[in-house]
């Protein structure tokens, strides 16, 4: 996992998270599948 420290983005604060597996091809990013709501849970 790779979590970015807030940065400002014009006049808000973005905050990044982004979910990866370290595989032997380097760095797999984890994304869904199908569309998913905000705020559902990554189990």
């Amino acid at each position: 996992m790779v979590n970015f420290p807030p940065k400002q983005i014009a006049d808000f604060i973005s905050e990044v998270l982004v979910l990866g597996v370290y595989a032997e091809q380097g760095v797999v990013l984890v994304q869904p599948e199908q569309p998913v709501k905000k705020g559902d849970k990554l189990g």
